[in-house]
């Protein structure tokens, strides 16, 4: 087959998922010979657009819980396709992407893409900080370099025409140790508790003292939780706990208080691979944990 066109769709309010989409986009397109287009669902939903067979999808959406984050599957609807080949990518902050990569594949199919390839990468986690560091600093180097070449590997599938559609539900999820996974779930069962009896909204809030005014956190929101011109609101029945807010304010004025943090920290700090289907060529699909 014929490969004109890499179209990298994304959602990714921290940058991680556009950061691996435009690699393995990237990977696709230098194989190809082709150019790469860049379509962001970040600030708003993308409008209705067809793809044919000749154009190939890279498409990055971050993992929300267990799940492909709704509103990002809610901003790439109106998309369609002919059959055109995709890529459906999740990130994930080193706990669990759950069902995620099985949302996003079943969505895409939906729309008439044609998914021959599934994978979930490693991303900072919204909620990491200097204190509570959680898959820091990720989709590191290696993490891009490693996404290029799965793209490049896709793209060698498509023209050499072996390329499949994916049952995401055989993309192997790296493994915890048992007493992270037991200390996880009782803070989870605890917390279910505490909350039945005094529910707590948990949102990205500001020092009103530290703020300079700047806005560079509400223009970062991608769902408009922080009215223009009052920088240090935050609507709290609008906020998804995203951290864009966090990450760009420049004076470390925002943060996001939450107890999952130092918990997500301790019993998953061990840095995680990321997984794809299929696996390139030689290479293991994952790696299992040791102890």
């Amino acid at each position: 087959m014929k490969i004109n066109k890499v179209v990298c769709i994304c959602f990714s309010p921290t940058g991680g998922s556009r950061k691996v989409a435009l690699a393995v986009a990237e990977g696709l397109a230098e194989r190809a010979a082709c150019t790469v287009e860049t379509l962001d669902a970040t600030r708003a939903a993308l409008p209705a657009e067809s793809f044919g067979a000749d154009v190939a999808a890279v498409v990055a959406v971050p993992v929300y819980g267990d799940a492909a984050a709704p509103i990002a599957l809610e901003r790439l609807a109106a998309l369609r396709a002919q059959g055109a080949p995709a890529l459906a990518v999740v990130t994930y902050g080193n706990r669990s992407f759950g069902h995620a990569a099985l949302d996003l594949t079943q969505a895409l199919t939906a729309q008439g893409f044609d998914v021959v390839g599934a994978g979930a990468f490693v991303g900072e986690h919204s909620y990491s900080s200097s204190a509570t560091p959680i898959a820091p600093g990720r989709p590191d180097r290696a993490d891009l370099a490693q996404a290029r070449s799965w793209g490049n590997d896709a793209c060698r599938r498509l023209l050499e025409g072996r390329a499949v559609a994916v049952d995401a539900t055989l993309l192997p999820h790296p493994a915890d140790a048992p007493e992270a996974l037991r200390g996880f779930a009782e803070f989870v069962a605890g917390y279910a508790r505490r909350q039945q009896e005094h529910s707590v909204r948990i949102a990205a809030t500001a020092d009103a003292d530290r703020c300079t005014g700047c806005g560079a956190c509400a223009e970062a929101c991608p769902v408009g939780a922080i009215p223009a011109g009052e920088p240090a609101t935050t609507l709290a029945e609008s906020c998804i706990k995203c951290a864009a807010c966090v990450k760009v304010c420049p004076a470390g004025a925002r943060r996001i208080d939450t107890p999952f943090a130092p918990v997500l920290a301790r019993h998953f700090g061990r840095p995680k691979p990321n997984v794809v289907l299929p696996a390139p060529a030689g290479t293991a699909p994952y790696v299992p944990f040791e102890k």
